[in-house]
């Protein structure tokens, strides 16, 4: 990260679900991992996997290393609290009771066992999440991705993590997930208390995975704005399966294609960049669409993304980059994409020059945006 990516503008690193937990492995998550807490109940790092952790250290010292770096640190947490620390009536960090007064058994997450809720209207509910708040800024915690927030919609424990995390003094970016069913009556509440959050459930490297992201992100992503940004998930390329939830161990089952129409649509509908594969061990074709520079200035900075046309074999989308005009173009359907795209369909009318962003090439524009794509190809073109 911090030699080929970070002079891109890839900055952050974070560890992702039940770091807490030795007995982990590929096929999803078990009933029975033997979850590491400290003396107020709160998940630790299990220290079998990351050694600096030990004698109560916690992430503080992978979080120096990687500032080191010049990177930020991000942890996984789910929300509520641990059963264990209920089971065992752990004490809740400033107040007078434990973990099992607080703990909803009933309203832990479906699919993931480790936590119980949180019983939202008992005196002590907050300092649960002020507890873990503090926990994640002792350690030098930058980003927080926390889990289980959306489906169903969990307004209290959003609201109270978030002014919980303000209320630490460390700046602490707060990333929502998973997101499938949320509505955009949401998006004023999560833009109020969230950095970005997700709009679907686990992506993964398929084509029909990145192809309902279109649906999603023309609904969702005129709503984001700076600061709070309407996440399409992370992208699932390079080696992605070493310890897979889904599937073996593999490199990204999407084409090249496929990989460049993922990171347009991303870029252009302004979705959080966040890679899932291993970054070491994947190809270096992988790394070069990453530090792509049209792409990722597309994907900082432009403003008023939309899509304009939707056709059976091609979608369009605009956004303006400063004084430049963004398309963005793809090949949806099964065939070969041959079409010149009409200035007035952009309202790009009196631009003369484009620059296309995976080729590199310079091209007249005068008469139309002329594309001529492999199925499932995409073309990202900045005119002026």
């Amino acid at each position: 990260m911090a030699e080929h990516l970070l002079p891109h503008g890839w900055d952050t690193v974070v560890v992702d679900i039940q770091w807490y937990a030795a007995s982990v492995g590929a096929g999803g998550y078990h009933a029975d991992a033997d979850v590491q807490l400290d003396r107020w109940g709160r998940s630790i790092p299990d220290v079998s996997r990351f050694p600096s952790a030990a004698d109560g250290r916690g992430f503080a010292p992978l979080a120096e290393q990687v500032h080191a770096l010049g990177l930020r640190f991000g942890v996984h947490i789910m929300r509520g609290i641990p059963r264990r620390a209920a089971e065992q009536r752990l004490p809740v960090l400033g107040t007078e009771v434990t973990a099992a007064d607080l703990a909803d058994p009933e309203q832990g997450c479906s699919w993931n066992l480790d936590n119980a809720g949180v019983r939202s209207e008992h005196p002590d509910a907050a300092a649960w999440y002020a507890s873990v708040a503090r926990q994640l800024a002792d350690w030098g915690v930058d980003f927080v991705k926390a889990d289980d927030m959306l489906w169903p919609y969990r307004a209290w424990d959003i609201e109270t993590l978030s002014t919980e995390l303000a209320a630490t003094g460390r700046p602490i970016e707060l990333s929502l997930s998973p997101g499938v069913d949320v509505s955009t009556t949401r998006a004023e509440h999560l833009a109020a208390h969230a950095t970005m959050w997700r709009i679907s459930s686990d992506l993964w490297d398929s084509w029909d995975d990145v192809l309902d992201m279109f649906t999603r992100l023309a609904r969702w992503a005129p709503l984001s704005r700076e600061g709070a940004f309407a996440d399409a998930d992370m992208l699932p390329l390079g080696r992605v399966g070493i310890r897979a939830e889904v599937g073996a161990d593999r490199t990204s089952r999407l084409t090249w294609a496929e990989q460049r129409t993922l990171l347009t649509l991303w870029g252009v509908g302004r979705s959080p960049f966040f890679v899932g594969g291993d970054l070491p061990t994947s190809p270096p074709q992988t790394i070069a669409l990453l530090q792509n520079p049209l792409l990722l200035a597309v994907n900082d900075a432009a403003t008023g993304p939309r899509e304009v046309l939707r056709e059976r074999d091609h979608v369009v989308w605009t956004a303006r980059l400063g004084e430049e005009l963004v398309v963005a173009v793809f090949a949806i359907g099964p065939d070969r994409l041959r079409r010149t795209i009409p200035l007035a369909s952009v309202a790009g009318e009196g631009r003369t020059r484009a620059r296309e962003a995976w080729t590199g090439a310079e091209v007249d524009v005068t008469d139309g945006v002329v594309v001529d794509l492999a199925s499932h190809d995409a073309a990202l073109f900045l005119l002026s």
